[in-house]
C-alpha cells in the first residue's frame, strides 16, 4: 500500500462526477450514498449545474470533467461514472483523458442491451427529457442506430417535472413512482414491441421494481450498472463446496 499526499480517505472503487442539483436525492438515486453496498467517492464539479447539462453545454464544460476526472483517478478510484445521463456529451472525452474504465451516463448499457434482444423488439428509454435524448448525444454514448429504442420522456409528468426539471426542492416519492410506472405503461401502449425499460435517469433507479412488477419487464438502471461496474474492479472470492 502507498500513501497518496494530501488524501483523507481511502477505499473508493467507484469515483462519481456529480453535477449540481436542488433535488432531494432519496435512497435509490445515485447521490444518496446508502444506495450502495460500497462506498463511492463523490466528487461535485464546481460551476457545472444539472440544468447545464441537460442543455447540452458539453464543449463549454468538457475541461471542467476531464480535470474533476482525473484527480478521482488520482485518488484510486478503479471506474468512474457520473449522475446525469446527459453526460454523454462528454463520455468520450474524459474516456479518452483517463486510464480506468469511464461510464458517465446509463446510455452505455443499451448497445448491450439491443443485441440482447432480437432485431424485431425494443428497448423502452425513460429519460428525464426526450427533447434532449438527440441522436448526437446517443453518439456520444455509442449508439449509431436508435431505430430500435422508443423513447419516453419523463418531462410530461408534472410532479417529475416539478421535481428535476424545475428542481423545487419536494419529492413525494409516490407521486413520483406513480409517474414513473405510468410513463412505463405509456411507453407499452406506444410500441407493443417494447421487450425491456433502460432508465436514462439517475433520479428513477428508486422506481425500478414497481416499474418491473407493473409491467413484467427487466429493467435495466444505473444504480444496478454501478454495481456490476464495482464487481469487475473488485471481484470477489467464491466460496462453497463442489
Amino acid at each position: 500500500y502507498q500513501a497518496r499526499a494530501g488524501q483523507v480517505a481511502y477505499g473508493y472503487a467507484i469515483g462519481m462526477l456529480c453535477a449540481e442539483w436542488h433535488i432531494p436525492f432519496i435512497p435509490g438515486d445515485l447521490n444518496n450514498a446508502g444506495t450502495f453496498p460500497f462506498p463511492v467517492r463523490y466528487e461535485s464539479v464546481a460551476g457545472v449545474s444539472g440544468a447545464d447539462v441537460l442543455r447540452g453545454n458539453g464543449d463549454s464544460y468538457a475541461k471542467i470533467m476531464v480535470d474533476a476526472a482525473k484527480k478521482l483517478e488520482a485518488e484510486g478510484v478503479r471506474a468512474i461514472t457520473g449522475n446525469c445521463g446527459f453526460m454523454a456529451s462528454f463520455q468520450e472525452e474524459v474516456a479518452s483523458q483517463v486510464n480506468i474504465p469511464v461510464f458517465l451516463t446509463s446510455l452505455v448499457q443499451i448497445p448491450m442491451l439491443l443485441n440482447m434482444y432480437g432485431k424485431e423488439h425494443h428497448i423502452a428509454v425513460l429519460t428525464a427529457n426526450s427533447a434532449s435524448l438527440t441522436d448526437e448525444l446517443l453518439a456520444g454514448a455509442g449508439i449509431a442506430d436508435s431505430s430500435r429504442l422508443t423513447v419516453q420522456g419523463m418531462e410530461t409528468y408534472s410532479h417529475f417535472n416539478d421535481v428535476i426539471l424545475k428542481e423545487l426542492g419536494t419529492l413525494d416519492e409516490d407521486k413520483m413512482r406513480d409517474e414513473a410506472v405510468q410513463a412505463a405503461k405509456d411507453a407499452i401502449k406506444r410500441d407493443p414491441k417494447i421487450r425491456a425499460f433502460m432508465l436514462e435517469c439517475s433520479d428513477l433507479p428508486p422506481y425500478s421494481k414497481a416499474i418491473e412488477a407493473a409491467t413484467g419487464l427487466p429493467v435495466f438502471d444505473w444504480a444496478n450498472f454501478i454495481t456490476y461496474v464495482y464487481n469487475a474492479t473488485v471481484p470477489h472470492d467464491y466460496q462453497g463446496i463442489c
